[in-house]
């Protein structure tokens, strides 16, 4: 990872990640309330019922007193205790559960609307197996401390609460002595946070690292293939696996020395305490057996929930070091480019221009220097040059993918910065070299979406770029199903369909790079008569590969090196004898071959 992104990897302070967390259940402020009540109502019914047994015990049991009523009146309030405590932690729990998913249906919508939002600087260098870990692995960590910590945790703390409440009725002296013990508890949970948030923000990163590197071979898996490269990968990938392993066993060794072991060895001894205290007072003065038996029930009750807690401690860590690493990303401020300025501006003409534009993509290394040119509406001016001379990022900074730093680009005589992103977009139609096909069927990837193209308008641009022929001979024409990226079609059936994509909206100007240099020679006869169609009436900035696509174009610009070095009509760079005259000759040279190879 870049530099300037390395601060994702810097964890938050817990504080602050759970005040965030908490901040998300602000709109359903209600309906918690009402889950509080319940879950205080359940708590306060099931903590009655000891000491129902314990009226029974002394007062019917041991003076053997078994008056009828009275027993039945006891029995049926313990019932209806019961019964009434079931109904409202059923009903509590389903409630806080409902509500942490709604949560977390929010916080999802939300760090993908921010990721949306980022400008392709921050994609260009952040792995996307990573990214997609924070929005989907993170998240569902996330997810379970709303559905399983969280709720546990209000509704464990209410209890022992009512614990100690009921404790202090029966013995005041005693449970003072038992008070004893939460310090204990404390300093148990405050050390297993301290050692487990380093593992589990190891584990994660791991787990992203993992992710990226599964993303990365699916994604290459032919050259993975053809070039051999199982045995590397997989080693790779083991590599990771085992330091993610490593991780994770150690946060397995950790649990098992301060989550369960350690508070039973606490209440082991909480018992001891409360058996002699009992068995002290038996030798002055006797005791009562309901007392007793309530208090060592309070005391079971009481590390039941603890356990609960201590168990959850390690979901509540991991999912707090997720939440960490989803809230760094919404906090990154690398956005795309926006408006600048009042005002709402059209683009009608379609007229560029580029002005003294000097751009870098890392802050260092200038790959723009000093970009000058105009082209008129109508006009149709083409970009030619050698691997890295610029070409792409000229097309970048028009499409305002990048901020620009130095020297300005203008449409309409208007710079670019002061257009909003719909209208921008929506008049520069985008054609690229590998186009990017959507699961989905044909319609439904010619229209992305857009409600305002009907499905003749969607077969009209079809036709109008020659995708119409080769679309009705499918099974089932434009409600074929496409499979991922398009893979089940060729190369030019996939480059005609973005052909229509673009055709569909009607853009004023028309971005083409390299649109035929991955298609056969007959579909690239098809594809230059839909391109020459499309580019009438519209400004048309063309990236080419082959130069004897261009040969009509208004005005050539040749880039090396970041700067244009040449600018003219096919016609005057030959006569200048240039770099455009030599690469002319290379390809020419290229193609004769190729001719006597087929003959």
């Amino acid at each position: 990872m870049m530099e300037r992104h390395k601060h994702l990897l810097v964890p938050l302070a817990q504080g602050i990640v759970f005040k965030r967390l908490m901040s998300y259940a602000k709109p359903h402020w209600k309906w918690l309330v009402i889950a509080f009540i319940l879950l205080v109502g359940g708590t306060s019914a099931e903590l009655l019922g000891p000491i129902l047994i314990k009226i029974f015990i002394d007062d019917f049991l041991t003076p053997r007193i078994f008056e009828f009523q009275p027993l039945l009146i006891l029995g049926i309030g313990y019932i209806v205790l019961h019964l009434t405590a079931a109904a409202m932690n059923y009903t509590q729990l389903l409630l806080f559960q409902k509500i942490a998913l709604k949560i977390i249906q929010q916080l999802r919508i939300d760090i993908f609307a921010k990721v949306e939002k980022l400008g392709l600087s921050f994609f260009d260098q952040f792995p996307t197996g990573g990214l997609v870990s924070r929005i989907t692995n993170d998240t569902e960590q996330v997810k379970e401390l709303y559905v399983s910590v969280m709720a546990i945790f209000v509704q464990n703390i209410v209890f022992l609460i009512g614990v100690f409440v009921a404790m202090f009725y029966l013995n005041v002296q005693l449970a003072l002595f038992c008070l004893v013990i939460l310090p204990f508890i404390f300093i148990i949970m405050q050390l297993y946070r301290r050692f487990s948030s380093k593992y589990y923000a190891e584990m994660s990163e791991k787990l992203s690292q993992l992710n990226a590197r599964i993303n990365e071979s699916i994604q290459g898996m032919k050259i993975v293939q053809i070039f051999r490269q199982e045995r590397r990968m997989n080693k790779e990938f083991q590599k990771i696996n085992q330091e993610h392993h490593e991780a994770w066993f150690k946060s397995i060794k950790l649990d098992g020395l301060l989550l369960r072991p350690a508070v039973d060895f606490i209440s082991i001894m909480a018992l001891v305490l409360v058996l002699s205290y009992f068995g002290i007072m038996s030798l002055n003065s006797p005791i009562e057996i309901g007392v007793l038996y309530a208090f060592v029930n309070y005391l079971d009750r009481f590390f039941e929930p603890v356990n609960q807690m201590m168990q959850r401690l390690s979901v509540f860590q991991q999912a707090m070091i997720s939440a960490g690493r989803v809230f760094r990303l919404m906090d990154h401020d690398e956005i795309g480019p926006e408006k600048r300025g009042e005002g709402k501006h059209l683009i009608s003409r379609g007229e560029i221009e580029f002005k003294n534009v000097t751009f870098s993509y890392d802050g260092k290394q200038d790959v723009l220097k000093n970009i000058n040119f105009s082209v008129k509406e109508g006009e149709t001016i083409a970009l030619v040059g050698h691997t890295g001379s610029g070409k792409s990022s000229i097309i970048n900074l028009l499409m305002r993918f990048y901020h620009i730093e130095n020297g300005e680009i203008f449409i309409d005589g208007i710079p670019i910065n002061q257009y909003d992103n719909q209208e921008l977009r929506s008049k520069l139609g985008l054609v690229l070299q590998d186009p990017f096909v959507y699961v989905g069927d044909i319609k439904h990837n010619i229209r992305l979406y857009d409600h305002t193209i009907n499905d003749e308008q969607v077969i009209n641009a079809a036709k109008f770029v020659h995708a119409h022929p080769f679309i009705e001979r499918l099974p089932k024409g434009y409600d074929t199903i496409l499979g991922e990226r398009g893979s089940t079609f060729s190369s030019g059936q996939r480059q005609l369909l973005s052909f229509a994509r673009t055709m569909a909206k009607q853009p004023k100007i028309l971005i083409l790079d390299e649109a035929t240099a991955n298609v056969d020679t007959e579909t690239e006869t098809i594809i230059q008569q839909a391109l020459e169609k499309m580019r009438r009436g519209r400004t048309t900035i063309a990236i080419a590969h082959r130069l004897s696509t261009i040969k009509d174009a208004d005005q050539i610009l040749v880039l090396h090196q970041g700067e244009i070095v040449e600018r003219g009509t096919h016609l005057e760079l030959l006569n200048e004898k240039g770099l455009y005259h030599k690469m002319y000759l290379l390809q020419q040279g290229a193609e004769k071959l190729e001719e006597i190879s087929i003959e």
